[in-house]
């Protein structure tokens, strides 16, 4: 991994912590399948477990919800 340090300027009404803003870029890049579980996690600064105990929190199923995807699961049903 590598690490990017970024400086974001935001307006004052956001009041989000370092933690939530870490958690909501790792989930939304899981989301959009950038990221592996396990590599979203660490974004986060969580455990796997935690990790998928907060993807609701960010509107982020732990499934993937592609077409292709739920196909291959009813035929391996």
């Amino acid at each position: 991994m590598r690490t990017v340090q970024l400086n974001i300027e935001l307006p004052n009404l956001v009041n989000s912590t370092e933690f939530e803003l870490k958690a909501l870029l790792a989930s939304k890049l899981y989301e959009r399948e950038e990221l592996s579980l396990g590599q979203a996690a660490k974004v986060a600064g969580l455990s796997k477990r935690a990790f998928i105990e907060i993807l609701g929190n960010y509107d982020v199923s732990l499934f993937s919800e592609s077409e292709e995807d739920i196909r291959a699961d009813i035929a391996n049903a």
